[in-house]
């Protein structure tokens, strides 16, 4: 079947009754116009070639989600290599944008060494950049994960492959596991072969921020958002994935809340603050907009 972009009305159902909620949180999952239904996919966009049938809040809710609780309850970061200045996003600033997406405490570990740890590697045949296997990653992950994680997730610049018979993958995880692992090697323009532009290093930590908050938004048993233009939006292809917002919507949004209970005026005030500190201008404003919305303020 083809993917048709859900009505009015069910993006509404989606997001779920409202009733009994704190005023705030009404006014939080009241769309509006600030969030931007889903447009019909374009022949090669994810909806095109994976037509989901979309998860709502009360379905998130009847599947036992992963939330946090007193044991479990950091994310830790696990860089594998230095992130050079020169050609990686920070790795602190991804740490900060973390903590205020999520709200959370987020930890980023010592960077690992690729060749200490033993992994396996290979040369692609088709882009000649080295590879690393994902299931030894995920398997050493396991061992070391720490008992106040509700996730540990390793973040690389090299490329990565699950199986022999895969060309690549952007990156796996599993959520039964608590451990995950993803690459931000080909966000990079010259992995492409590309020329880096003047604005290269807001192309990168934009694009790194979105995989960062939708990868670790799925540890929390979030799917794919079929509703709104949302950063939960599948992605099959860079101009796609560039075109998702890096907020989140109404439906995704209260998934969230509902895992990890945090503040969701404080966690706009933070998100508004870093992206003012990292110059995403179009992103501050309309946090700026919404929490006027929702606060009354002027």
């Amino acid at each position: 079947m083809h993917f048709k972009p859900p009505k009015s009305a069910e993006r509404l159902r989606a997001i779920s009754s409202t009733k009994g909620l704190t005023e705030t949180l009404r006014l939080v999952l009241d769309p509006g116009s600030d969030f931007e239904p889903i447009p019909a996919p374009k022949p090669g966009d994810w909806l095109a070639e994976h037509p989901e049938p979309g998860q709502t809040f009360d379905h998130f809710v009847g599947s036992n989600p992963n939330k946090l609780d007193i044991v479990r309850n950091k994310v830790y970061l696990q860089p594998l290599d230095a992130f050079s200045e020169a050609q990686s996003p920070s790795v602190e600033t991804l740490r900060t944008y973390a903590a205020a997406f999520f709200l959370m405490d987020v930890t980023a570990l010592p960077p690992l060494t690729i060749g200490e740890a033993e992994f396996r590697t290979r040369v692609n045949p088709f882009t000649q950049n080295r590879q690393i296997l994902t299931t030894d990653i995920l398997r050493f992950l396991k061992t070391t994960l720490p008992k106040d994680a509700f996730c540990l997730l390793a973040i690389t610049m090299e490329d990565l492959y699950p199986h022999h018979s895969w060309n690549f993958v952007f990156g796996q995880a599993s959520l039964y596991d608590h451990v995950g692992v993803f690459s931000f090697a080909r966000y990079d323009p010259a992995f492409y072969g590309e020329a880096r532009g003047n604005d290269y290093h807001q192309v990168l930590l934009r694009r790194s921020c979105k995989v960062l908050a939708h990868e670790i938004a799925h540890m929390f048993s979030l799917q794919h958002c079929i509703f709104f233009k949302c950063g939960m939006n599948g992605s099959n292809h860079l101009r796609e994935s560039d075109s998702r917002p890096l907020h989140i919507c109404p439906v995704c949004l209260r998934k969230l809340q509902y895992c990890i209970g945090f503040d969701v005026v404080i966690r706009y005030e933070k998100l508004h603050h870093f992206y003012q500190k990292v110059d995403f201008g179009h992103e501050a404003t309309w946090v700026a907009k919404r929490l006027k919305k929702i606060t009354g303020s002027k």
